[in-house]
Formats: C-alpha cells, structure tokens, sequence
C-alpha cells in the first residue's frame, strides 16, 4: 500500500466536499480543516459531527478543526504545506484574495506554495473557470504559489467514509502534481497527475448539467436506455466543448469526463441528479434548490457552458434543453421530446 510523503495539509471550506476529503486525508497527514461559521466549527470541535451537511460521519480524532483562517493558512504554508480549497465556485475568489492577502507580507518560506482548489462550476457573471479566477487573483504577485485542480468521480459520504476513491490532479506545474500526488495518494484514494487543466475542469462542470437531464429523465420513467444515451450523447457535448476551450480529447474519456459524468448521472447521492428527479415531478426550482441545503452546481453552469457552445460554435442540444428548462421556458417532457424529435444526423 503506498504511503503519502508526510505534508501539513489545510482545507478551506467545511461543506460535505471538504469534510468528507479532510477525513480521508486525516488518517494519513495533519490536517486542519477550516469554515467560516465560527459557530459550526465550535459545534464541530464539540460534537466531532458536521450535523450540517455530512452528519453521517464522525470526524477522525487527527483531524483538527478551526475557524481561525490565519492559523489554517499558517499550517498548510512553507515547502511542506498544501492548501485545498474546498468552497464553491460563487466563494472561490474571495477566498483566493484571502490567501494572497496572507502571503502579501510574508517571506516566501513562510507562504502558501501549494494550492489546490476541488470547486467544479464557472464563475457566475465572468462565467470564468476556476483556474482562470486564481490566475486573475494572483496576478502580478510576486513568487505566486503553485496551483492545480482537484476532480474526479467523487461523493463526500463515501469520501469521509474511507472507501476507494479515484482522482485527477491537473496542474500545468509539473513539480505541483509531483509532490501534490505525493501528499495526497494512499491505498483508498488514487491520484492521477494530468497537466490538462481546462480538460478536467470542463467535465467537472458541464456533467452537472447532463445529471440534471438524466434526472428528469429518471423522474419520468424512461427507462435505462435513454438514461444511457443521454450520458453518451451527453459525454460528446462535454467533449466538443472543453476541446474547444483548450482541452485535450483524451481527458473526456478518463476520470474528469466520463467518470464523473457516470457517477453523478446515475448515483442517488447525486445533488444535481436529485434537481432533476425533482423537476420531473412538477417541483418548482426554487423550492428544490432550498430543500437540497447544499450547492447544485449544476443549476448555475448550464446557461453558461450554453453561452460559451454558442460564442465557440459548439452543438450542445441537452445543455441548450436543460438550460431552457430551468428557466421555465420549457416543461420537463417538452424538454426531452424536444431533444428525441431532432433530426437524425452521424454519431
């Protein structure tokens, strides 16, 4: 079983995504996991329970907790730390800032080198990927640190739970997915180094949206053929898209593209999914998006990864169904019959 190198690891963002990895990560590497909510992480202190949005797991005894960010940040800096950010995309800026805040007045030994963000979604308004956020947030900064994308077919309860899990770590720093795969890789969670950033960002995002229409196509009964369908038809717009933007073709078929589209598609833990199945069932958006209690990515990327298709000339008929249905011009059955009344066309 390989061991990872021995690294002081702090994760931003005590949601189920960065409680469930913090987890793993603790029976492996000091780890202090950071939120926000200073009263969240003292019942967390507490209780060792995030009854919030992963209460089906108890937190690990070598896992700290802290709602300190400069004491977090203090833990993951130096050529030994690694910091995750494990917030949504809408907070992966601010939270950003507040690292290159940290790092502005303090000697390179003592900064964040090492940062990693596992957030999937475009930037609301930039409609930004979020190595494009960092890159703009870093900008013009001395020595900045090291940066890469965390992603791949991944539910936080089995996460937190110890169970195997697969991932990619893409970063354009060679010496970044080196030492992050060294931090990070042990028997439960494998890691994969790629240097296709744009590639696993792409499926990480736009899969969100193909789950929604598997969901309501689930919701409405019809059955596994055309669940399969829509994951493969919907695995070919995921890759016209991110070969557009910059990614490379080969990535849509490993972990950030099919894999994930796979599991978020079809698994019950599947918040995304779960907006579908919902939809299908004539729920309003919004009393679904508020009942979910967490973030549907989802639900925010569609009308972006659709404006994007259009400004690169990218076909893009599930997302373009999708996005119409969540914005209320389409019904859930006019949005798949739409989709099986196209006109035929090669595979």
């Amino acid at each position: 079983m390989a061991q990872p190198s021995t690294c002081s690891i702090g994760v931003l963002g005590a949601g189920a995504w960065g409680t469930g990895i913090a987890c793993q990560i603790a029976a492996h590497q000091p780890v202090v996991l950071w939120g926000r909510d200073a009263e969240l992480m003292r019942q967390l202190q507490g209780t060792r329970i995030n009854a919030a949005y992963l209460p089906e797991v108890t937190l690990p005894e070598a896992l700290s907790v802290s709602a300190d960010l400069d004491a977090t940040l203090r833990h993951a800096a130096g050529p030994q730390g690694l910091l995750l950010l494990a917030v949504p995309v809408s907070a992966l800026r601010s939270t950003a800032q507040a690292v290159r805040i940290f790092n502005a007045d303090k000697p390179l030994g003592a900064r964040v080198q090492r940062l990693v963000w596992l957030c999937k979604g475009f930037e609301q308004g930039s409609g930004l990927l979020p190595h494009a956020v960092i890159d703009a947030v870093f900008a013009g900064m001395d020595a900045p640190p090291a940066t890469g994308a965390l992603s791949g077919p991944s539910f936080a309860l089995e996460v937190a739970r110890g169970l195997p899990v697969a991932l990619s770590l893409a970063s354009a720093d060679a010496a970044l997915r080196q030492s992050a795969v060294a931090a990070l890789h042990h028997g439960a969670m494998r890691i994969y180094a790629t240097p296709d950033v744009i590639g696993v960002e792409v499926g990480g995002a736009v899969k969100n949206v193909l789950a929604i229409a598997t969901g309501v196509s689930d919701g409405m009964g019809l059955g596994h053929n055309a669940r399969a369908a829509l994951i493969t038809r919907g695995l070919a717009e995921i890759s016209r898209l991110g070969v557009a933007l910059g990614g490379q073709a080969d990535t849509f078929m490993g972990l950030s593209g099919l894999g994930d589209l796979v599991l978020t598609a079809t698994g019950d833990l599947s918040r995304n999914r779960r907006v579908g199945l919902a939809l299908a069932q004539g729920q309003k958006l919004e009393r679904i998006v508020a009942t979910l209690g967490h973030v549907a990515e989802g639900v925010h990327t569609a009308q972006t990864a659709l404006q994007l298709a259009r400004a690169h000339r990218v076909s893009m008929p599930i997302t373009e169904a999708v996005s119409r249905l969540l914005d209320g011009k389409l019904s859930p059955r006019e949005a798949l019959e739409g989709l099986l009344q196209r006109q035929p066309r090669g595979e």
